[in-house]
């Protein structure tokens, strides 16, 4: 029997490790200074006339503007302030008037192609002329059109653009992206609007049907361009409407849902309204009511609302425009062109309705100019209504500050103020056309078409001594006859 193994002892404890002792803490790293901020480029302009256009009418006989970025910095009187820094370029303005930037609010770039024909046609006969043209246009001639309107307006000091496009060829391109591509090659700021025709010559419309619509596929191509195009932002170059034609072209289904498209878009509503007495009786016949009344009654009056012409208006019309804050296009020589008659301007801005200035196309105003509308509106209501009727600075409101609230931009665009985003115009007032008027706004408004020095859209120029400085002219105007020529010539074949 073995014997029992001895017990194993025990093993001796392990002593606890001493404790390990804590890491010193480690300072914070000292901050980081900040770079000093970057000075904006700043362009002073100085020793010129100034009219701002603010709500006080506040003129300066000689005085100065600081640009700084994008962004009017200080406007006054005398020159600008000691020890900017970030100057990249002064101006000297000696003989000049400095102005906001013009605004034009209604017009059609396409009609560059067809200017100078239906020479003696009242509206519906122009209409019925030219449709059918229009109703070959393609892409490569819609942007030959718009760069060649918007040379001519920019040349001219406008700053900010708007086109009423409604006439959409089946398989004729991308005619909006055109307008827009052309809009940014000018660099001037951007308001198109979408517009639609779904009533063709089957359903008593006057356009050919291949140049219309369905009323769904109107509003998809409408909605889509928002989607796509449409900046809201402040400062924005390109603010996309919406826009059915007019009440004879588009059906009551189609305006009910257009407002209620562009009130879920939160973007603006423009039509032609009450241009003509034809219109008028129109709707009486159709609608039991007058163009404004049934406008009213599908959504189309507010303030998000502006129509182009409003020729053909009674005092009810008038109150309800300025009740509900709906903006007004006046276009006076194209008005007058197809003796559609003179829009009660006086008694709109009496009302406190915005009234802005329209170009319209230059199919029915073939200088396509808007700083030649100053004048003309001051005459025309001069004529119908007396020496009182408008004058000079009220002329100048309607082309800037009026244009402006028009479009719902007033915050931004269309006087010279502090914050305010910088797009004016220099105006040479020292030549032959101009230099004995002692009033430089007379001078402007009454006097020959006024050399543009300078213009910037933003701070940047687009014009400088009367040129363009983002496109070549004489390229424009060849491509644009070129164009117009192909047109007649498809138009003569079908």
């Amino acid at each position: 029997m073995a014997e029992p193994s001895p017990p194993v002892p025990e093993a001796p404890p392990v002593p606890e490790a001493p404790p390990v002792p804590e890491a010193p803490p480690v300072p914070e790293a000292p901050p980081v200074p900040e770079a000093p901020p970057v000075p904006e480029a700043r362009v002073v302009i100085e020793n010129c006339a100034v009219a701002t256009v603010d709500a006080d009418d506040t003129e300066y006989a000689s005085g100065h503007i600081v640009v700084a970025g994008d962004l009017i910095e200080t406007v006054g009187p005398g020159p600008a302030p000691d020890g900017l820094t970030g100057v990249v370029r002064r101006v000297d303005g000696t003989g000049h008037l400095a102005t906001p930037g013009l605004v034009n609010t209604h017009h059609h770039f396409y009609q560059w192609l067809t200017r100078g024909l239906a020479q003696n046609s009242s509206l519906f006969d122009w209409l019925v002329t030219l449709y059918p043209i229009w109703a070959r246009i393609d892409e490569p001639m819609v942007h030959a059109a718009a760069r060649g309107s918007l040379a001519m307006m920019v040349r001219g000091g406008v700053t900010t653009a708007m086109d009423h496009h409604y006439v959409f060829p089946r398989g004729a391109g991308d005619l909006l992206g055109a307008e827009i591509r052309a809009a940014r090659e000018m660099g001037v700021r951007f308001s198109p609007t979408r517009g639609s025709m779904d009533l063709g010559e089957s359903a008593g419309g006057l356009p050919p049907d291949f140049a219309v619509e369905t009323t769904e596929a109107a509003l998809l191509a409408t909605e889509e361009a928002i989607d796509t195009h449409h900046d809201p932002s402040f400062g924005s170059m390109l603010r996309v409407g919406v826009a059915p034609c007019s009440p004879f072209s588009v059906s009551t289904e189609l305006l009910r849902q257009a407002a209620e498209l562009a009130r879920r878009k939160g973007v603006r509503l423009h039509t032609h309204g009450s241009e003509t007495v034809e219109e008028e009786r129109f709707c009486k016949e159709k609608f039991g009511m007058g163009p404004t009344d049934y406008l009213a009654s599908t959504g189309w009056l507010g303030e998000d609302v502006w129509m182009a012409h409003c020729i053909h208006m009674n005092d009810a019309d008038i109150a309800a425009f300025a009740r509900t804050g709906t903006g007004v296009a006046h276009c006076p020589s194209s008005n007058a062109r197809i003796a559609a008659g003179t829009a009660p301007v006086p008694a709109l801005l009496k009302a406190g309705v915005p009234v802005g200035l329209g170009v319209d196309g230059t199919a029915s105003n073939e200088t396509g100019e808007l700083h030649t509308e100053l004048r003309n509106a001051l005459l025309v209501h001069r004529l119908a209504g007396g020496e009182d009727a408008l004058d000079v600075r009220q002329a100048l409101r309607l082309g800037t500050y009026g244009g402006a609230r028009v479009l719902g931009r007033a915050a931004e665009i269309g006087s010279l103020e502090p914050g305010k985003l910088a797009d004016l115009v220099l105006w040479k007032l020292d030549g032959l056309g101009h230099s004995t008027i002692a009033d430089p706004v007379a001078a402007l408004v009454l006097g020959a078409p006024a050399p543009v020095t300078l213009s910037l859209v933003g701070g940047r120029p687009v014009v400088e001594d009367g040129r363009l400085v983002t496109a070549d002219e004489d390229t424009i105007a060849r491509e644009a006859r070129d164009e117009a020529r192909r047109l007649a010539r498809i138009a003569a074949d079908a």
